[in-house]
């Protein structure tokens, strides 16, 4: 059976993936076509039309469409929606019972638009699955878990904002709690983002990444968040507020701007902004730590320990390591499109299941496009670009990497997701003292204090780590042992952690070969391993993106598949 998922219902994020019988053939971002950062408002046209060509396939040749959005769920929990909705907004709360049309009609004709462009007959059978559930199949029915406890949490879907539910083994996800909107862990980070000077569904990372050279008891956010015996409750007067309420547009209170004082400005890191992202990290995950205790100890214990997470939330890398340390988690499996890019694919394998089908679990995020060494030679011949043909190109690039060059390593197929996982990378020897600072200051040109990542092969995590978890996709953070802090100082943060890609020679070959041929040279298993992209971008897709990023740039080296690309002379 052949499913498409189409992922346009939240305007943020669109993305496309494709199921063929029960294997996940391609998935993508529309961003990466349109390079436009996150596609807002854009449907995914450019995503979809390329899971078909790499499946070989025909519009027509699809069976079933699979869609992230139902207007079932509003219907469900409008009363109770409404109920809490009324205080922080009456007339959009008394209009929730009035709009349920009208969203519907906007939300399918999104669908319909993007279906009728790819060349789908609109009138396909469509399989329309809640937000969440799809958050919630793409981490539990991808895992390799037969059964697990599950989590999703982002800024909201039609209106819930956090799931914890129940996968079993015939595959059924059993709901156990929902948190409806405004209530919402997404919305308050976002909110926080917001003030701290960054863009709200862009920025979090950020956030996360500030908070360590803070103290969160410096400043009081009580008032914005607590806990309740039902989940938790958003302060309406501070969080994600509306209109009459914000600060000079923004989602921030005028309130909160006299408690706390005038947001951020600027890219430097000071007091008392650092205090507020520490502050606000905690937040995030007391709540969470708490939501787990409170509704999922139970299927925790039923499960093994084992818990399958998505949602936006579940970038949270720090947060995720503080669910790994929790006594009631053995296993944490984070899907690596965790946020609204991830739900075309979570109602693939949502709608798929349903119809009985078996899922192969997600060892591999590349499931983007990928590029002969014909394709690369014709764009650099069409530019008249100058290279060199390599044998072996891994060897070539650990050679530069361990005489402290940077290098941007374009292989195989692009990655699905945010994260650079040695297919669309800059990389770099953390071993050298200020190469962060360069490809912070002179490629990326970005925030100096900006952390970066270790790719290292996945034998000598437990020598490097505190953790043996598995981390196959960046999206935990481990503490670095003492004797290895100094042997990879450029990629430890300040706090002492690192968040790791663990790779072996099934999940990424040719990055793994690299590795180990930088790892005969250096003695080090590990380099730096960021996105190929500047500031602002989103991450190449394209040889032509790879080589508008290398000119634009500081980058030198690009060994893209077998060439080596370089500006220096001689």
């Amino acid at each position: 059976m052949k499913i498409l998922g189409i992922g346009c219902s939240s305007f943020h994020d669109p993305s496309a993936a494709l199921l063929v019988d029960g294997e996940v053939v391609a998935a993508a971002e529309e961003e990466r076509f349109s390079r436009e950062k996150h596609a807002f408002g854009q449907h995914p046209v450019h995503a979809a039309t390329f899971c078909l060509e790499q499946a070989g396939l025909r519009p027509e040749d699809i069976d079933l469409v699979a869609y992230p959005w139902s207007g079932q769920i509003l219907k469900e929990k409008r009363w109770e929606y409404a109920k809490r909705a009324f205080p922080k907004a009456p007339s959009k709360a008394l209009r929730s019972f009035t709009k349920l049309e009208k969203l519907q009609r906007k939300r399918v004709g999104a669908l319909h638009e993007t279906l009728i462009k790819i060349g789908i007959d609109p009138t396909i059978e469509t399989a329309f699955v809640e937000h969440h559930l799809a958050h919630a199949s793409s981490a539990f029915h991808l895992s390799g878990f037969e059964s697990a406890a599950i989590l999703t949490a982002d800024g909201e879907g039609e209106v819930t904002s956090t799931l914890m539910a129940e996968g079993l083994a015939d595959g059924t996800i059993t709901k156990l709690k929902e948190i409806l909107k405004p209530d919402s862990l997404g919305l308050f980070y976002s909110t926080m983002t917001e003030y701290l000077g960054f863009r709200s569904m862009n920025g979090e990372y950020k956030v996360m990444g500030m908070a360590p050279y803070g103290d969160p008891s410096k400043i009081d956010l009580r008032e914005m968040l607590r806990n309740t015996k039902d989940g938790f409750r958003c302060d309406d007067r501070r969080v994600w507020v509306s209109k009459k309420h914000r600060y000079q547009g923004m989602h921030y209170a005028r309130a909160m701007v006299e408690e706390l004082g005038p947001p951020r400005t600027g890219d430097a890191l000071r007091e008392p902004y650092i205090h507020v992202a520490a502050a606000a990290q905690k937040m995030l995950e007391d709540t969470t730590l708490h939501l787990i205790e409170r509704f999922l100890t139970e299927p925790l214990e039923r499960n093994g320990g084992r818990l399958a997470y998505a949602g936006g939330v579940a970038l949270n890398v720090r947060l995720n390591r503080k669910i790994i340390e929790h006594p009631l988690v053995n296993e944490l499996y984070v899907q690596p499109a965790s946020s609204d890019a991830g739900i075309a694919l979570g109602a693939a394998t949502y709608a798929a299941v349903a119809r009985g089908q078996t899922l192969r679990p997600m060892v591999s995020a590349a499931l983007g496009p990928s590029y002969s060494n014909d394709q690369v030679r014709e764009v650099l011949d069409r530019f008249r670009i100058p290279y060199e043909p390599l044998e072996d190109a891994p060897s070539k690039a650990a050679e530069l990497l361990a005489q402290g060059e940077v290098v941007a390593w374009f292989q195989g197929r692009m990655e699905f997701g945010p994260r650079a996982l040695g297919q669309r990378s800059i990389l770099g020897n953390p071993g050298v003292e200020g190469v962060s600072d360069e490809i912070n200051q002179r490629i990326k040109f970005r925030e100096k204090w900006r952390p970066f990542c270790p790719s290292v092969l996945k034998e000598y995590a437990a020598e490097i780590f505190d953790n043996t978890h598995d981390s196959p996709f960046m999206t935990f953070t481990f503490g670095v042992r003492p004797e290895w802090k100094a042997k990879v100082p450029e990629v430890v943060h300040v706090d002492g952690t690192a968040r790791p890609q663990l790779v072996t020679p099934e999940r990424a070959p040719r990055f793994d070969a690299l590795l180990r041929a930088f790892h005969a040279r250096t003695g080090l298993p590990v380099v730096i391993n960021t996105s190929l992209n500047r500031r602002g971008e989103p991450m190449v897709c394209s040889p032509e993106d790879a080589l508008a990023m290398f000119y634009g740039s500081g980058l030198e080296f690009l060994v893209i598949e077998d060439f080596l690309v370089t500006k220096r002379k001689g």
